[in-house]
C-alpha cells in the first residue's frame, strides 16, 4: 500500500518481478521432491546393500563364490549414483536460490531507472525514488525468503511422504476397539471352519478344524508348504483367519486384547534370534523382572546353564549380532529358557530341532521337556521321531488336515503319515548303514 501511495506508476513496475520469482516454485519444488524421493530410494538400496553383503552370512557367502569383485563394483555403482543424484539436488536448489537473490538485486536496479525516467521526463522527485526503493527492499527480501522456504518444504515433503506412509499402515490383525484381557488362562485352543490365504486365488488353509485340551501335546506333520507354520501363526494373530474362527479358552482371539492373548502364549522358532547383547539381557527379555536365582533355574531346565557358566563373563556375555558367537544348539536352548521365563500357557514349537545334529537335538529335546509340562503344546515337527508322544498328531496337506490320531493309530491307518513315517525310517537307516 505504501509504495502504490508514494508512486503508482513505480509500485507497478516494481511488481514485474514477482511472477519470475513465483512461477517456477511448482517446477522447481516437484523437480525438487522428485529427486529427494529417488536419493532416498537410493539410500535404501544402499543401506540393503550393505546389511545383505556386509552382516556375517552374507561375508562368508561373497567370500565362498569369490564375488568380491563383482559386490565391490555393484556398491560403487550404487554409491555413484547416489553421488549423482545428491549433486543434482543440490544444484537445482541452490540455482533457484541464486536465481531469487539476483531478482532482489534487480527489482531496485529496475526502480531506479524507471525513477530516473520519470524524474527527468515527468518530474519525478528524486527523495519519492529513494523512499520507494527503501519500501522495496522491505518488500522483497521477506519475499524472497518465503520462496525460498516453500521450495524447501516441498522438497521436504518428499522425507514426510513416507513417514506418512508408515504412519498410515493398518496391522495385520488390528485389536477391536472392545477387546477384553484374558485372564487365569486354561490352554485350550481350538480352530473352526478355519480359512486363510495370503493370496487373493489360493486357500493356504481350508477349513481346517481341531481342538488341543488344556496341557494336551499336539503336533502337526506333513510336507513342506502344507500350512502348518500358517496354522501356528493365527493362534497368536500374527494374522487373521478370511473365514472361521479360532479361539483360545472359548473366547475368539479376535475379541481378546493383543496384549492378553499374546502374553499367553510362548513361541520357540526354527530360526532363533536373540539380539546383539548379553545372555542376561535376552534371556530377560521374556521377563524383564526375573531375578538372578530365575535366571539360573530356566537355564538349568533348558540345559544350558553349564555352558554359560563356563563363560569368562557368564551371563554378561554378549552373543553377537543374531546370537552368531553361539552355535546353533545354543541359541536354541538360550530361547527355550526364554519362554520358560515367561511361564506362558500355552506353547508352540515351530520345528525347533530340524536344523540341529543328532546330539544338539537331544539337548534339546530334554531341554523342551519341562518347558511343555503342564501347558498346551502344539508342535511342528520335521522329524517324525520327535512326536511319536503326541496326544494327538494332526496330519496337514494342501492347506487341510488329512489325518489325525496318534501315531500307532495313524500307523495302523496306513495313510499320509505312514507314508512319511516309513520314508524317514528308510532313510535313517541308510544313512546309519553308510556311517
Amino acid at each position: 500500500i505504501a509504495i502504490f501511495w508514494l508512486d503508482w506508476r513505480l509500485a507497478l513496475l516494481s511488481l514485474i518481478v514477482v511472477p519470475i520469482m513465483v512461477i517456477p516454485l511448482g517446477p522447481v519444488g516437484r523437480t525438487m521432491f522428485a529427486v529427494r524421493k529417488k536419493t532416498r530410494e537410493q539410500r535404501d538400496k544402499i543401506e540393503s546393500l550393505i546389511q545383505e553383503t556386509l552382516s556375517l552370512s552374507g561375508i562368508t557367502l561373497v567370500k565362498s563364490f569369490v564375488r568380491e569383485r563383482q559386490e565391490a563394483a555393484r556398491f560403487h555403482a550404487a554409491g555413484t549414483e547416489l553421488m549423482e543424484m545428491e549433486i543434482r539436488l543440490a544444484l537445482v536448489g541452490r540455482w533457484f536460490i541464486a536465481l531469487v537473490g539476483a531478482l532482489v538485486v534487480i527489482g531496485p536496479a529496475i526502480i531506479w531507472l524507471g525513477g530516473g525516467w520519470l524524474a527527468i521526463e515527468r518530474g519525478l522527485q528524486v527523495g519519492t525514488i529513494v523512499a520507494f526503493v527503501a519500501y522495496l527492499a522491505r518488500l522483497y527480501g521477506p519475499a524472497a525468503t518465503l520462496v525460498s522456504v516453500q521450495v524447501q518444504i516441498v522438497s521436504a515433503l518428499a522425507v514426510f511422504e513416507r513417514i506418512f506412509n508408515y504412519l498410515d499402515m493398518t496391522p495385520e490383525a488390528p485389536q477391536r476397539p472392545n477387546a477384553i484381557a484374558l485372564h487365569d488362562v486354561r490352554g485350550e485352543v481350538s480352530f473352526e471352519h478355519v480359512r486363510f490365504r495370503y493370496v487373493e486365488d489360493r486357500w493356504a488353509l481350508d477349513d481346517v478344524g481341531f481342538r488341543a485340551a488344556p496341557g494336551q501335546l499336539v503336533a502337526f506333520v506333513g510336507p513342506s508348504g502344507a500350512g502348518k507354520t500358517t496354522i501356528m501363526n493365527l493362534v497368536p494373530r500374527f494374522y487373521d483367519p478370511q473365514e472361521g474362527r479360532v479361539a483360545l479358552d472359548g473366547h475368539d482371539v479376535r475379541d481378546l486384547t493383543l496384549e492378553s492373548l499374546r502374553a499367553s502364549i510362548g513361541i520357540v522358532a526354527q530360526e532363533t534370534y536373540l539380539f546383539h547383547t548379553t545372555i542376561r539381557e535376552n534371556l530377560r527379555y521374556g521377563n524383564p523382572t526375573a531375578s538372578d536365582a530365575e535366571l539360573v533355574a530356566a537355564c538349568k531346565a533348558a540345559n544350558i546353564y553349564d555352558f554359560i557358566a563356563s563363560l569368562p563373563e557368564g551371563f554378561d556375555t554378549v552373543v553377537g549380532e543374531r546370537g552368531l558367537k553361539l552355535s546353533g544348539g545354543e541359541r536354541q536352548r538360550v530361547a527355550i529358557a526364554r519362554v520358560l521365563l515367561k511361564d506362558p500357557c500355552v506353547l508352540i514349537l515351530d520345528e525347533a530341532t530340524s536344523s540341529l545334529d543328532s546330539t544338539s537335538e537331544q539337548l534339546i529335546q530334554a531341554a523342551l521337556e519341562p518347558l511343555m509340562r503342564g501347558r498346551t503344546s502344539l508342535v511342528i515337527a520335521h522329524r517324525l521321531s520327535t512326536v511319536v508322544r503326541a496326544d494327538v498328531i494332526h496330519v496337514v496337506d494342501g492347506g487341510r488336515i488329512v489325518e489325525s490320531g496318534t501315531h500307532r493309530e495313524l500307523l495302523a491307518r496306513g495313510g499320509l503319515y505312514a507314508t512319511l513315517y516309513e520314508a524317514q525310517f528308510k532313510q535313517a537307516i541308510g544313512t546309519e548303514a553308510l556311517a
